[in-house]
């Protein structure tokens, strides 16, 4: 029996907690919160009849950690599940150590505004220490290692699918099927159609931000970045067909490198379509990805901020995205001395999503994993003091509960990415 706390209602969260619904003897109590109460409401409504998990809602802005407290202190729950925006990680971190809660987040931490004079001495100072240049990494949140130990909470960061459940594909791997590995690279595959010119499936901010990065990938134990985009491999999907992708930077490639060094080189592969590739560029070109505000009839604007507002509400391709997602990890290394390719991965169905969830894949595939990691801190299967990515515990139960709650997992001895 356990109250839990979420944080957001957008189409992640929506799946989480239709996931945590469906757990009802470890999910007994849920409160929903978000800066619009009403929506929280709305969900809250439609899954009442349907379980026996005790839902209420609550409004709160992330932005303000005095805020979250409060909400914390009145709900009294287990574990905050913050399904918000990766801006308002740490705010809610602050929030659990105040008041001596678990926390579990779904993306690392990524500030808002990038020209903050503060953040940008960071964020160069990290650029020269590190060699990439993302705008999101680990290093704000692992800061909170030793808060978190003290206090004698746990922290589960990134615990989508990528970043997520691929980490746990890593440790499979390394515990089940290799004595060493010597190459990860990881394939994010979204073979849907949703109809429209353009859109994004999962927060056109962040999703752009990341995609217009420049790309970097660990080997030989350091990063080497290069241009946004300039990597591109095809590769033939099991259930979706060939794709072109791109080397991109991600976050779970930065955790792996730490916690397996002993991996030789790690990449992180994304495929998308000419129409997506042509539309992203002329947007970055005429200046609609800067994050840097401009003045426009007397008020400030931020260019992206303003697209968002333009683009689809990705909990709106729902209903008219159709397709397959196919996403998992490549290793080549050693067994018993001989040489061994190995593939561990998943296939997810637009459609089947949302006759399920309401929902489409993309959100799909990050919701549920958020509830299995839940599912693990609740259960004490992954408790232990400190702040932590996924390939840190034992992937055993939490891929069975994948498998058992709408992700399972395939396997095989596919070729070798072709270089």
């Amino acid at each position: 029996m356990s109250r839990v706390l979420v944080i957001g209602c957008g189409g992640v969260a929506s799946v989480a907690i239709h996931k945590c619904c469906q757990v009802s003897d470890v999910f007994t109590d849920l409160c929903i919160a978000s800066r619009t109460k009403e929506k929280c409401d709305r969900l809250a409504a439609a899954l009442a009849p349907k379980t026996k998990t005790r839902i209420t809602t609550a409004k709160v802005d992330a932005d303000h950690t005095e805020e979250v407290i409060a909400l914390i202190k009145e709900f009294k729950p287990d574990l905050v599940m913050n399904i918000a925006l990766p801006y308002q990680d740490l705010t809610i971190m602050d929030a659990c150590l105040a008041c001596g809660v678990n926390y579990l987040d779904t993306a690392n931490y990524e500030p808002e505004n990038t020209d903050d004079p503060a953040w940008r001495a960071i964020y160069e100072k990290r650029c020269k220490e590190e060699g990439f240049s993302a705008y999101f990494d680990y290093s704000w949140q692992w800061a909170y290692r030793e808060k978190f130990e003290k206090a004698g909470l746990t922290a589960l960061l990134g615990c989508g699918f990528d970043p997520g459940v691929t980490q746990a594909y890593c440790a499979w791997a390394r515990k089940h099927e290799f004595d060493t590995i010597d190459t990860i690279d990881i394939l994010d595959c979204n073979g849907g159609d949703h109809g429209y010119a353009f859109a994004t499936n999962f927060n056109p901010e962040i999703n752009l931000r990341e995609v217009s990065a420049p790309g970097s990938y660990w080997e030989n134990g350091k990063w080497v970045e290069i241009p946004p985009m300039s990597i591109k491999r095809e590769y033939d999907f099991d259930k979706v067909g060939h794709k072109d992708m791109y080397l991109l930077h991600h976050e779970e490639i930065e955790s792996i490198a730490k916690n397996m060094p002993e991996v030789k080189r790690i990449r992180f592969f994304m495929t998308f379509g000419q129409s997506y590739l042509t539309h992203m560029k002329c947007l970055e070109n005429v200046g609609m990805l800067s994050t840097t505000p401009v003045l426009f009839e007397g008020k400030e604007i931020v260019p992206i901020q303003f697209l968002k507002a333009l683009l689809p509400d990705p909990a709106s391709l729902g209903p008219r995205t159709k397709g397959k997602t196919n996403i998992g990890c490549i290793f080549t290394g050693k067994k018993d001395g001989k040489e061994k390719t190995y593939y561990i991965y998943n296939v997810c169905d637009h459609e089947a999503c949302y006759k399920e969830v309401g929902s489409q894949a993309i959100s799909y595939t990050t919701g549920v994993p958020a509830m299995c990691g839940a599912l693990m801190l609740l259960t004490g299967k992954w408790n232990k003091p400190g702040v932590y990515t996924v390939e840190q515990f034992d992937p055993d139960p939490f891929l069975d509960a994948l498998d058992q709650y709408g992700l399972p997992r395939s396997e095989n001895r596919a070729p070798e990415l072709v270089e």
